[in-house]
Parts: C-alpha cells; sequence; structure tokens
C-alpha cells in the first residue's frame, strides 16, 4: 500500500486520474458495493420497486394539468375537470406513499451496508501482519473506518437511489417534452452542449480536488490521534507550541482542499442554473409565438413548463450527487486499498495446529531483512532446550528484539527456518503458535475496561479465583484491591490510571494466567522502579519454572539468573554461555556487564 507522502499527490496527479476513471476500476468499485448488497437482495429489491412507483407518479401531475386546462378548463367540461382532479390527489398521495418506502428501505439497507462494510474492514485488519502497522500511522488506518466509511454513508442511503430517479425522471421528462411538441423540446435542447463542456470541466477539476480532501483528512485525524496518545511527552518537552503550528499547517492543506471543492461548484452550478434561465426564456418566447400561431394550446405550453423544470432539476440533483459522488468514490479507493493488502505472513495451506509442544526451539542459519530493506540478521543458530531461560544481550540494534518477533512468526525469515520442538514454524497455523507463546513488551499494553478483564485478556473464561490467583502471584493483589472497585475497577485507554510498575505487573499476571510454554519478555522489567523489580524477580521464578523463555533485558539480575546468555552484535550470534563462563572468556560480555555495572552503581 502506497503511503501518502506531502507534496506526491499533485506529482501523480494525472496517472492517477486515467486508473480512477477508467472502465476496470469502475466495475470494481460498483462490483465491491454490490457485494455488500448482496445479503439483503428483498429490500433492495423493494426499494428499487418503490423508486419506480415514486418516479412514474412524480411524472404524471404535469400531464394532469395540461389536461385540466385543454379539457376541462377551456372545454368547459365539469366532469372531466373532476376526475382530473381526483387523478392528481390520488398521484400524490402514491407519491407520497411510494416516497416514504423507498426512503425506508433505501435507509435499511444502506445503514446494514454501511455497517458491514466496517466489521469487514476491522476482521481485515485483524489478519494483516505486523508490518502493516510499523508502516502505517494509526490515525490513517482509523481513517479508513471512520471518516471514509462515513463518506460513503450518503452514497449508499441516499445516493444511488437519487442517481437512479433523477435519470430516470430527466430520461422521462425528455421523452414527454418530445412528445408534448418537438419544436419546443429541440427549442430546450439548444443549451445542452454547453451544459456538457461545462459538467465535463467540472468532473475533472472536482475529482482533484476530492481525492485531495481524502488524502488530507486522514492526515488530519492521523495527526490528531498522535498528538492527543502523545499528550504527556508533549507536555513534559512543552512543544504544545510547535505542536500547535504543525495541526494547523495540516489543518490548513485540508481547508485549501476543501476549498476547492467550493469554488468549484460555486461556478459550476450557478452556471447550470443560467442555463436553465435561458431554456425557459427560449420555450416562453418560441411558445408564445407557436401559441399566438394557434399551433400551441395554452394547456401544452403549461405542462411544457412544468416538465422542463422536471429536465433541470434532476440536471442540478445529478450535478451535485456528482459531489457526493466524488467523496464516496475517493473514499471507497481508499478503503480498496486497505482491502486489498495482504497478510505478509500467511497460513500455508495445509498448515496444520500446533501440538502441545515442550518448548524446544532453533533458530537453523536465521536471515532476516525488514521488508525490501538491508539484512538485519545474518546467519543466526542456536539451539534452545525445554525449560531454559535464555537471556538475549547486545547493544542497540544488535537484532534482540527481531529473534523475538521471528520466534512469534509476526516474521519470517528470509531464508533459514526456526523449529519447536523439531516443528517449522511455517508448517502450522499462526493461532495454534500464539496460543501456546506470552509475550510481556517493554509497557503493559492495558485496553479500557475492568483490571480483571485487563488480566484474563489471553483467558476470557478464567475464573475470578484464577484472576485473583494470578494478580497474588506476581504481587500485583495488594495495589490492585487498594483501588476504589478492587478488580471490577475501570481502566482507562493503556491503563493511564496506573504506574508504569503497575501496568507491567498487570500484564505479568495476564501472562501468568495464559499459561504458556514459550515466553517473551522484551524489556519486561527496564520500566519499573528496584522495589517493583524485586516483586517481579519474585513472581519470574515462578513464571519461567518449567517453561522455555526468551529474556530481553539490561538488569543485571535478571541476566544473572538466566540459564543461558546470547551475545548478538549487529545481527550476529557473538557468544553464548552462562554468566560466570562469558565473564571468565573476558569477550564483549564482560564489557558490555560491565557497562551496566556502572550504570548500577
Amino acid at each position: 500500500m502506497k503511503v501518502w507522502q506531502p507534496g506526491s499527490y499533485l506529482s501523480d496527479q494525472r496517472g492517477a486520474n486515467v486508473a480512477d476513471w477508467s472502465w476496470q476500476r469502475t466495475a470494481r468499485r460498483l462490483s465491491t458495493l454490490a457485494r455488500l448488497a448482496a445479503p439483503y437482495k428483498g429490500r433492495t429489491a423493494l426499494a428499487i420497486g418503490s423508486l419506480l412507483a415514486a418516479t412514474l407518479t412524480s411524472l404524471a401531475p404535469p400531464y394532469l394539468a395540461k389536461l385540466a386546462i385543454d379539457d376541462g378548463i377551456r372545454g368547459g367540461d365539469l366532469d372531466d375537470l373532476t376526475w382530473i382532479v381526483v387523478a392528481f390527489a390520488v398521484a400524490g398521495l402514491a407519491n407520497w406513499v411510494t416516497s416514504y418506502a423507498q426512503t425506508y428501505f433505501t435507509g435499511w439497507t444502506g445503514e446494514r451496508i454501511l455497517a458491514d462494510l466496517r466489521n469487514k474492514l476491522f476482521r481485515h485488519l485483524q489478519r494483516l501482519s505486523l508490518g502493516f502497522y510499523e508502516r502505517n500511522r494509526a490515525g490513517v488506518v482509523i481513517s479508513r473506518l471512520t471518516n471514509d466509511v462515513d463518506a460513503l454513508d450518503q452514497l449508499v442511503t441516499d445516493g444511488v437511489t437519487t442517481l437512479v430517479q433523477q435519470t430516470l425522471v430527466l430520461g422521462g421528462s425528455a421523452a414527454i417534452l418530445f412528445f408534448l411538441d418537438w419544436r419546443l423540446a429541440l427549442a430546450t435542447l439548444s443549451v445542452v452542449p454547453a451544459m456538457a463542456v461545462a459538467t465535463a470541466l467540472f468532473r475533472v477539476r472536482s475529482s482533484r480536488a476530492y481525492r485531495a480532501v481524502r488524502e488530507r483528512l486522514g492526515l488530519v485525524t492521523a495527526t490528531l490521534a498522535e498528538d492527543i496518545a502523545g499528550m504527556r511527552v508533549v507536555q513534559a518537552f512543552t512543544r504544545e507550541s510547535a505542536n500547535r503550528r504543525h495541526f494547523e499547517e495540516v489543518n490548513a492543506h485540508y481547508r485549501a482542499a476543501n476549498h476547492q471543492t467550493v469554488v468549484t461548484s460555486g461556478l459550476y452550478f450557478p452556471f447550470v442554473d443560467f442555463l436553465s434561465a435561458v431554456a425557459t426564456a427560449l420555450v416562453l418566447g418560441y411558445g408564445g409565438y407557436l401559441y399566438f400561431g394557434g399551433s400551441l394550446t395554452i394547456g401544452t405550453l403549461f405542462a411544457f413548463m412544468l416538465y422542463l423544470s422536471n429536465f433541470f432539476d434532476p440536471v442540478q440533483q445529478l450535478s451535485q450527487l456528482y459531489n457526493t459522488f466524488l467523496a464516496a468514490t475517493a473514499a471507497l479507493d481508499k478503503i480498496m486499498d486497505v482491502l486489498d493488502e495482504e497478510p505478509e505472513i500467511r497460513d500455508r495451506p495445509g498448515s496444520r495446529d500446533l501440538p502441545p509442544i515442550k518448548g524446544r526451539v532453533r533458530f537453523e542459519r536465521v536471515h532476516f531483512g525488514y521488508g525490501a530493506g538491508p539484512e538485519v540478521l545474518h546467519g543466526v543458530d542456536l539451539d534452545v532446550r525445554a525449560g531454559t531461560t535464555v537471556a538475549l544481550v547486545g547493544h542497540t540494534g544488535a537484532g534482540k528484539s527481531t529473534l523475538a518477533k521471528l520466534l512469534a512468526r509476526f516474521y519470517e525469515p528470509r531464508q533459514g527456518r526456526i523449529t519447536i520442538d523439531g516443528i517449522d514454524l511455517r508448517d502450522v497455523t499462526q493461532r495454534s503458535l500464539r496460543s501456546q507463546l506470552g509475550i510481556v513488551p517493554q509497557e503493559g499494553f492495558l485496553f479500557a475496561g475492568t483490571v480483571h478483564e485487563n488480566i484474563a485478556f489471553g483467558r476470557p473464561d478464567a475464573s475470578r479465583e484464577d484472576v485473583v490467583s494470578a494478580a497474588r502471584t506476581v504481587g500485583a493483589h495488594d495495589f490492585v484491591l487498594r483501588l476504589e472497585d478492587g478488580y471490577e475497577t475501570e481502566l482507562q485507554e493503556r491503563g493511564s490510571r496506573l504506574s508504569l510498575g503497575q501496568r507491567q505487573l498487570v500484564a505479568f499476571a495476564r501472562a501468568l494466567l495464559a499459561d504458556p510454554r514459550i515466553l517473551i519478555l522484551d524489556e519486561a522489567t527496564s520500566s519499573v522502579d528496584i522495589g517493583t523489580e524485586r516483586k517481579i524477580e519474585r513472581a519470574l521464578r515462578l513464571l519461567l519454572a518449567d517453561r522455555t523463555a526468551f529474556i530481553i533485558a539490561h538488569r543485571l539480575s535478571t541476566i544473572r539468573d538466566a540459564d543461558l546468555i546470547v551475545v548478538l552484535e549487529h545481527g550476529r550470534m557473538i557468544e553464548q554461555g552462562t554468566h560466570d563462563e562469558l565473564l571468565a572468556r573476558g569477550s564483549l560480555y564482560r564489557s558490555l556487564y560491565g557497562d551496566w555495572a556502572a550504570e548500577v552503581a
């Protein structure tokens, strides 16, 4: 998926316009909407039927007015006039009923289509690999689910029916105009070439403007999401003014794009009104001439004037709908771009579930690089027996966290393979693999919800006793009881009401309750104080017992107690052994250990 960068939009515009308005892309948009509407065929059929009925009843009154004037009033026939008036009232009532039915069924179907689309997008986002989220800003992804789906609202709930109805009204009115008097109809059509040219120009300029609006609205959402999420850092570094200026700049670009749509519409729609006035003047002048010549009745001229309004009103409606259509198609293109994203990590055909494991892990000549970037792991070989606690150490960028991501199969090696109990990870389903893994990151991510729900996140069916036992084991029970509602205390987004140490204890309790066979701790104790770390150390002894564990840490106590220490440097495994063995060798580990010891001192 191409990520928009400032300045890239205009340079790509010519090629983008050709692609956007190709029949292939239009057909793809329609097929996407058709698939979403497929489950609601019955309601869709009722909407179409009521739409046709509403259109027919809307075309009847002007012709009935002609009959009333020519046959009833000028003909002096009161009975005919009475029946025509009754028919006029019946047509109006029928139009009211069918219009309501059309609005109801269309709105019912449209809202469910939008809800289904949101669900489909969310399910698809759940399938995408970690790399997608590392490449794309969270706010832009959120904008696809919110702003872009909302942009489709008016199209699917009202726009499609307006398009069909107004097209039918336009075509029906044109046919009736020729039926009433072909001479006046030809006079009316004299303004059509100018209208066609104006519409073509409007379409090109509006297309460019509305695509820019969708792009820049996504940037506004992304900027807001990042600034709000990072507000503590913003205020800590007194970056409020700089962030305000940055947001004002992003917002100004969004305003400028919207202004272009306003300017374009402001030129086009008054011009259509002007052409309508010109056509009306022509009909009045030429129709009056024909009437005085005796070749046109006053009722026909009156009906023609009413149908003339029916002819130009749909043009206005369709032109205004074009704005909605442009915004919706630009949004739909963005949504389809996300739906076109394929997971980078996919289960192979015939993949089987990983059976209950003992926990022996082997990295066999593993090479890896992110995307098309340079290689960051160079032939790593590592054999870890089941139940072993492994500490991965090295300078920043050595490849420690990359090894953990590969083990969880968030990424796959370019070369080599990773096995658990001799089974290649690529031969098993991701779900079955991760169900036997536990991961505690540097900052325990907590969701909005109760403390109980956060601890039971990996085991939603866990009993209260199991949750309390896990919290007690890792040392979280006491502080949880001090919260106003204990385990039912509602936490805010990311658990902001808790300290870093408390969040991490909850994350440890969550990992313990899930009871994984392999545990990955990625700098899990680096953000906690010494007192909390001691609680975690006691919990770790229970947590790591009889489990294979990979610990990425800088804390000396965690490293010293590991069964195996693996030293990485620039994506290569430099050495491995126990703490005492590596110190005795006097190599890179001894230098790193000396630096850590100096920091503690």
